[in-house]
């Protein structure tokens, strides 16, 4: 028994959407016999004629009006299911271990993982908080499959058995009180810092120590030497000194803290990647995407290299 396919539906559309089967046979592909011989089968289907010939093409026919209004859904809905299927196909699942360094904790990695989990649901992160070093060996030992590092040009090139995506460009800022007397400004001077008292970073081997800022004269005095950025930060909202941020944590500084520019910052010497094996699964990859989709609106300078 003659039935309508899909072919012949989408055949039809396109002569009656160009008024000309040699049109239509351009824009499927197809030769122009092949396009009379589905017309002519749909035809054979709906029993009456689908089109009429003019001098300049041709036109729908009642029949073929009927037909080319239901095509319409039809082909509307084989498209949709197409989808949806090759959606399943890609869906990921199962578990992602993921490393971070502290700072990237803060904003970058919380928000990728959301985004991850929008677009795959199926994905569960795990998450563990360390230093650099201690990422870079797990990611080669194969106990996490990303690892969120912080590299200077040197580390990255003893990290060169890796795959290493680049994920924030960043400038270093300065935290200090909504009170204090830089507070508001856009800019500062390197001079304008050297009384100040600092709340410096007590980081472990491997991790950026964010101690005073570089190049100052005299000895910048250290008023407190914190490990984490809720201790630093928080006695910078007190007033006991300032604090220098990597651009990457801005968008973490809590209530009662700002940061300022200094006159004359360059970009940070160590920069965000992410490390993964060079085979990766599906399930890092689209982690990678996501991490360089959040710190491309975190950076100073979107990270394109």
């Amino acid at each position: 028994m003659a039935a309508w396919t899909l072919v012949g539906l989408r055949v039809l559309r396109e002569v009656g959407a160009h008024g000309s089967f040699t049109a239509a046979a351009e824009v499927l592909g197809y030769t122009q016999s092949a396009v009379s011989r589905q017309v002519a089968a749909m035809e054979r289907v709906a029993e009456a004629p689908l089109f009429e010939r003019q001098a300049r093409g041709v036109r729908p026919t009642a029949a073929g009006r009927v037909l080319l209004r239901h095509a319409e859904v039809v082909l509307e809905r084989a498209d949709a299911a197409t989808l949806e299927l090759r959606g399943l196909q890609d869906r990921l699942e199962g578990r992602l271990a993921v490393g971070a360094f502290p700072t990237a904790l803060g904003v970058l990695v919380p928000r990728a993982v959301a985004l991850l989990s929008r677009e795959h649901p199926g994905v569960l992160v795990t998450l563990r908080e360390g230093s650099t070093p201690t990422h870079l060996r797990r990611v080669r030992a194969g106990r996490l499959e990303v690892g969120v590092v912080a590299l200077d040009a040197d580390e990255l090139d003893a990290a060169s058995d890796l795959r290493c995506d680049l994920l924030v460009r960043g400038r270093t800022l300065v935290a200090v009180a909504a009170t204090h007397r830089l507070a508001g400004r856009a800019t500062v001077s390197p001079d304008e810092l050297e009384d100040e008292p600092w709340i410096a970073g007590a980081g472990g081997a491997g991790e950026p120590s964010f101690t005073v800022w570089p190049g100052l004269r005299g000895t910048p005095r250290v008023a407190f030497a914190v490990r984490d950025w809720p201790g630093r930060l928080g006695l910078v909202a007190a007033g006991l000194g300032i604090a220098v941020v990597p651009s990457l944590a801005a968008a973490a500084v809590p209530r009662g803290v700002e940061l300022v520019e200094v006159d004359g910052t360059v970009e940070g010497r160590r920069l965000a990647y992410a490390a993964t094996a060079r085979d990766r699964s599906p399930g890092a990859d689209a982690l990678v995407r996501a991490l360089r989709t959040v710190g491309a609106g975190l950076s100073v300078r979107p990270a394109t290299d």
